[in-house]
């Protein structure tokens, strides 16, 4: 069974997908621009973001979430990088932890792990994880909007598009299929 996994699952593509569309909408150069308001450029947050669930979701039921080898402080570093390594970056996170994911049914969910060698359930674990993720892919669009001004395209429901949006709820997020 996995209701509770399937749904957490839902929202972390969800994520990735804003994520994704944002960026798809700057130049190479905006992606490392970093506001003097915001501190962390795009491609600071990906580095940041990737080695997170990479770090969180390698090994995830066996081993502490917080790895020996991942690196934080460097994922703050300023970095310029082209597009198709910023994006080979994004993936390498999201896949670790898509495949995690697919692996896990809701009965683990009470099982316990650990991050930086405090327990969680897995449940807490989860959300923890996605409440972080979700974080930084709003900066990330945050960003990605103040870079384009009036050229960005939204992502989710546009100024004046509230009623057109109630028409058709599903249009963001399909309903899921009874289980």
């Amino acid at each position: 069974m996995r209701q509770i996994v399937g749904s957490i699952e839902g929202e972390y593509r969800r994520y990735k997908k804003l994520g994704e569309a944002a960026i798809e909408q700057l130049s190479d150069e905006q992606l490392s621009l970093a506001s003097a308001s915001a501190g962390n450029s795009i491609a600071t947050l990906v580095w940041h973001i990737s080695g997170n669930l990479e770090s969180r979701f390698t090994d995830f039921l066996q081993s502490d979430g917080e790895k020996p080898w991942r690196n934080r402080d460097d994922e703050f570093l300023h970095r310029a990088v082209p597009r198709e390594e910023l994006h080979e970056k994004w993936e390498k996170g999201w896949t670790v932890l898509l495949q995690s994911l697919a692996h896990l049914d809701d009965e683990k969910l009470h099982a316990q792990v650990k991050i930086r060698g405090v327990p969680l359930s897995v449940l807490d674990a989860l959300h923890r994880s996605l409440a972080h993720t979700s974080y930084h892919v709003g900066q990330i669009v945050f960003l990605a909007k103040a870079l384009r001004g009036a050229d960005w395209r939204y992502l989710t429901i546009p100024p004046g598009g509230s009623a057109a949006y109630n028409q058709d709820p599903f249009a963001e997020k399909p309903p899921r299929p009874s289980q």
